[in-house]
């Protein structure tokens, strides 16, 4: 090796002289700093070029003596398959039917039917306002009611056979609808003092105690009652994927409380950007079937935001960088039946990751045996031996 190398070496030195270039000390001498800069760089590009003539004449010499021993690597087959990615968010769960019931009458909590926890249906009676004598004076209008619907439809009887004044029946048939609408007006009030479920769900909360003076309005909330069987999550999505998040893509929720995750899909997306932080609200319903899922439970969110039917592959970790900012691997060409291949550099561009692998858009085809164990070993045309 070394004889190699002075050889090599002294030739130059001879190619120098027979051209009657100035040594490298009389450059010096000289002291022109451009002269030198330049000399060097010729000098540099000459140690290259021996350098390389030195590895070409060592495997040749390994070869034809039979001692070459190849760099071991390990492959993988590049294959067209489906990718899906997904955009990565954090949100919290909610739901619609999570509210405060309020009575609509003042009085004093009477009765109270329920306690937390309970399950109760839609109109279900949850608890009883005194009506303050509302009920006596309801059935008072009722009776006087019934005696206006008698008196009514007697003069009715006697007016269609002509018999009686006109202003009789008509005095009589005002009379009856008058009363009647008493008896509405006063049914529709006492109905108030009655609180019912305003849809089916769970107790969540007794704000107020049997004995206790209700009345309309803020601070008088006598039930929180919640509806956990639909509920959803509502993320903020950045606006740069408004074209690519869209209603019936797929969701992936994580709860890390849990420990449990689901699958479902995009239900609703919002036709509104958000000026504080650029971004558009997605609705995406959580099925709960296990009840476990409670309202404002924070849930980790995945989005798929794209989708390649036919994607390359490949794990992020064997993809080198040149100088020039360009990503390449190397490919195992033309591997014989005793497993030897060429190593071979292949420029490639990239797309999105997950999860450790990267798409790889343009640089390796369909079926490449690609490099992977020993890539940042071999070099640009070096015979490799693929392991078994």
């Amino acid at each position: 090796m070394k004889k190699i190398l002075y050889l090599i070496t002294a030739t130059i030195a001879l190619s120098a002289c027979g051209g009657k270039e100035q040594s490298v000390d009389e450059l010096i001498a000289q002291g022109n700093l451009e002269t030198l800069r330049t000399k060097k760089s010729e000098i540099s590009d000459q140690q290259e070029q021996i350098e390389a003539n030195i590895r070409k004449l060592d495997s040749a010499i390994a070869l034809k003596s039979g001692e070459e021993k190849l760099p071991l690597v390990n492959t993988i087959t590049a294959e067209f398959q489906k990718f899906d990615h997904f955009l990565e968010l954090q949100g919290d769960v909610k739901t619609k039917q999570n509210v405060l019931v309020y009575p609509e009458m003042a009085g004093t909590l009477q009765r109270v039917y329920v306690k937390e926890g309970d399950q109760v249906r839609k109109g279900q009676t949850l608890a009883v306002i005194d009506d303050g004598g509302m009920s006596s004076q309801l059935a008072q209008l009722k009776t006087q009611a019934e005696l206006a619907k008698t008196t009514y439809e007697r003069r009715k009887r006697l007016w269609d056979q002509k018999i009686g004044s006109e202003i009789d029946f008509l005095s009589a048939k005002s009379n009856y609808e008058a009363s009647q609408n008493s008896v509405d007006q006063a049914s529709s009030q006492l109905g108030k003092s009655t609180i019912r479920a305003p849809f089916s769900g769970i107790i969540d909360d007794v704000i107020k105690d049997q004995g206790t003076v209700v009345s309309p309005g803020p601070g008088s909330e006598v039930f929180r009652i919640v509806n956990l069987s639909d509920m959803y999550i509502e993320v903020d999505v950045p606006e740069t994927y408004l074209g690519d998040v869209t209603k019936g893509k797929e969701a992936m929720v994580y709860f890390p409380i849990l420990g449990d995750s689901i699958t479902t899909i995009i239900r609703e997306t919002g036709n509104f950007i958000k000026p504080s932080n650029r971004s558009f609200s997605v609705e995406i319903p959580v099925p709960n079937k296990k009840g476990n899922i409670k309202p404002n439970l924070t849930a980790k969110v995945n989005l798929n935001d794209y989708t390649s039917e036919e994607a390359i592959l490949i794990p992020s970790s064997i993809i080198s960088e040149n100088a020039d900012g360009e990503q390449y691997i190397y490919i195992a060409e033309a591997p014989n039946s005793d497993n030897e291949a060429v190593a071979k550099k292949s420029i490639i561009t990239t797309g999105k990751t997950q999860s450790g692998q990267i798409e790889v858009l343009t640089g390796i085809a369909n079926g490449s045996h690609v490099i992977k164990e020993g890539a940042r070993t071999v070099k640009d045309g070096q015979r490799v031996k693929i392991k078994s």
